[in-house]
């Protein structure tokens, strides 16, 4: 089947998935970064490492360099990281400053993007600086998060988010400070990871630690326009097994939110902590997995114990879910694969990613 005439049914009942060749043909990457990563809103990073005026912080953005800064007048703004001399870098790492200096000819822009200063370019004719400042990208906030999209025309992040900002609006996002960060990279395309962590599905087999925290029969995902949310309640803790768990119930009105955010971006959040998942296509083959932890400060040591032991177990699920994808990708290769079904009761979510992800590479 020619990956780019498959439709997918919008009837979950009736569809059938995506081709394997969505997930294996090199060139679909190429259609994705141009017609989703890059009009879509991207995490880029945490506020956390822009808290005062001149604070910057220069990131990689799907294969795209990026600089953020937080300016004088206290507005956080995003340039590529990209010298309008001759393409060299303006900033490394983070830290703080007030202009941004090129690393190879020493043009220096302000924290605005504006051209300061071009040395030795006495006698240059018809040049005004001012035509050749940074090159601003769209940069976005929620909670602690910075988010850029390189299509100004894509619906604002707000508008992205639904209703995810209303339902978390009792977290203390400015009390958080990121506490680990582990990357993982999975041998496998993005999709495919995505797939796995859109559904509850293989819980019960390939996840044996997790089924017993979680009540599996509970478990559901919700779909909206640009995002689902699963719902995970922790198994009643027994006396009889209290030992061998490592959640207990939420207390009084403690909630925990799980939210994935079209196409890359996962959130997790806990009274007192929240996890990220950024999911990055290194190549149609290889996928990096960011994970990122943030803690109240100041916490309990009794959360922060919690905390690190939560820190382990996700890192043993991560490991599972690693080994199912990559297993997946190698099988998806073999052409034994062409298509499957969908389960109505147990990958609602999977189905929308498809639908979503359908939509866009056809604008």
């Amino acid at each position: 089947m020619n990956i780019n005439t498959f439709s997918l049914d919008p009837n979950l009942a009736t569809a059938s998935t995506p081709p394997a060749g969505w997930y294996t043909d090199p060139a679909m990457l190429e259609q994705e970064r141009q017609k989703v990563l890059r009009s879509t809103w991207q995490y880029a990073a945490s506020l956390d490492v822009l808290r005062l005026p001149g604070n910057f912080a220069a990131v990689d953005v799907n294969g795209i360099p990026v600089v953020f800064v937080r300016g004088l007048d206290n507005e956080v703004r995003a340039f590529y990281n990209v010298c309008r001399h001759r393409a060299g870098v303006v900033a490394h790492g983070c830290g703080n400053r007030k202009s941004l200096q090129c690393q190879y000819h020493g043009w220096l822009y302000g924290l605005d993007g504006k051209l300061k200063n071009a040395p030795e370019f006495d006698g240059v004719e018809n040049f005004n600086k001012d035509d050749f400042g940074l090159v601003p990208i769209r940069v976005e906030t929620w909670g602690m998060f910075a988010f850029v999209n390189m299509d100004n025309s894509a619906p604002p992040l707000m508008e992205v988010l639904g209703r995810i900002p209303e339902e978390t609006a009792g977290m203390d996002f400015a009390s958080l400070r990121k506490v680990e960060r582990r990357d993982y990279v999975v041998n496998a395309n993005w999709k495919v990871y995505i797939d796995n962590y859109l559904e509850g599905y293989h819980i019960p087999i390939a996840h044996p630690g997790l089924f017993k925290e979680v009540d599996y029969e509970k478990y559901r995902v919700d779909t909206f326009r640009y995002y689902s949310s699963q719902y995970a309640p922790i198994r009643p803790v027994r006396t009889e097994d209290a030992a061998g768990r490592l959640f207990t119930e939420l207390k009084g009105d403690e909630k925990a939110f799980y939210y994935w955010i079209f196409p890359n971006f996962m959130v997790n959040i806990y009274p007192g902590n929240v996890q990220i998942n950024i999911i990055v296509p290194l190549s149609h083959d290889k996928t990096l997995t960011v994970f990122e932890w943030y803690f109240a400060d100041p916490g309990t040591p009794e959360a922060w114990n919690t905390l690190q032991d939560g820190i382990a177990f996700s890192d043993n699920v991560q490991k599972e879910d690693i080994q199912i994808c990559e297993d997946v990708w190698r099988n998806l290769q073999t052409g034994v694969y062409r298509q499957g079904r969908y389960s109505v009761k147990r990958e609602n979510g999977v189905h929308h990613f498809h639908s979503l992800l359908q939509e866009f590479l056809n604008r």
